[in-house]
């Protein structure tokens, strides 16, 4: 079955049932990408995003406010309950010898890849505990916050946020000297760029910095593709002038000052030096939470 077929429920009318499937279609490629660094086998990954399709038709989607979150964080239960249920019976993944493809058969299934994870480390990641993995590959990969990455491990955002940095460390730990340091100062010189894109208006300079399928997330909504969110960006000159670069929760970022207060926050994640993954955090509460060193 695939989310063109009923969900079955005798309250739901057939245009329900067709918006419901669209917009969960929407969502399918970042979750096939989420459950395939999560599982590490393409077969694997399909049937945790159609067990997402299945419970989301046990589910009244219109209390829904989150779609796309709210199904990351099904699929991210589904692969931990996976990994768990591999790992308890000694199993390798079904791809396990087979390499992490560059170009993905789907020009979408990978967009949001970093390329901190490549053939090499498919093997560390095997290496680590399901919450670690999970942890690693929500926060570092796709930008979900350790509030989130809590709720699903069922643990505080501080004992998330030591999950990954386990992870971190054991993936770091395999590459070749020097490759993290290397992959770090490109990154900060793409957010350099950035922010001197948005403090000059510089639409162009903007659409060259971020991947073509690039997600904006904030708390007002999400933007996507790289002409939009270009032309978002180019309206935070008000900020920009105030703001600098900042290591955001260990990742880089920037972030705005007012009253020498941090007001807002922005964290980047990255696809083949490339930004693919904005999040700005603007929620004050949240703001307060966020690890903030300047650079």
């Amino acid at each position: 079955m695939d989310a063109n077929e009923s969900l079955g429920g005798p309250d739901r009318n057939a245009a329900e049932r067709e918006f419901l499937a669209l917009r969960f279609e929407s969502h399918r490629n970042h979750l096939r990408a989420v459950a395939h660094r999560m599982l590490g086998s393409l077969a694997e990954a399909d049937d945790a995003v159609q067990e997402a399709w299945f419970r989301l038709g046990r589910t009244d989607a219109r209390q829904v406010e989150n779609l796309g979150g709210w199904l990351t964080t099904v699929v991210g239960r589904v692969c931990l309950d996976m990994l768990r249920s591999r790992r308890s019976r000694a199993e390798e993944p079904l791809e396990a010898d087979a390499p992490m493809p560059a170009v993905a058969a789907d020009p979408e299934q990978d967009t949001l890849l970093a390329d901190s994870v490549g053939v090499a480390l498919l093997v560390v990641l095997e290496t680590l505990t399901p919450p670690e993995r999970l942890a690693f590959v929500l926060h570092d990969l796709f930008g979900v916050s350790y509030e989130e990455i809590g709720t699903i491990v069922g643990r505080s955002p501080v004992a998330a946020r030591q999950l990954a940095s386990r992870a971190r460390r054991r993936v770091r730990g395999a590459e070749a000297p020097g490759a993290e340091q290397a992959r770090r100062a490109r990154q900060w010189q793409v957010v350099d760029a950035f922010l001197a894109a948005t403090r000059e208006g510089d639409f162009e300079a903007l659409v060259e910095l971020l991947d073509p399928d690039v997600i904006a997330r904030a708390d007002t909504g999400v933007t996507t593709g790289a002409a939009a969110v270009a032309k978002g960006a180019t309206s935070y000159g008000r900020y920009a002038r105030v703001t600098r670069l900042a290591l955001v929760d260990g990742v880089p970022g920037i972030a705005a000052f007012v009253d020498d207060h941090v007001e807002r926050a922005l964290t980047f994640t990255f696809v083949r030096d490339r930004i693919a993954v904005i999040d700005i955090v603007t929620d004050p509460d949240r703001v307060a939470r966020l690890d903030v060193r300047l650079r």
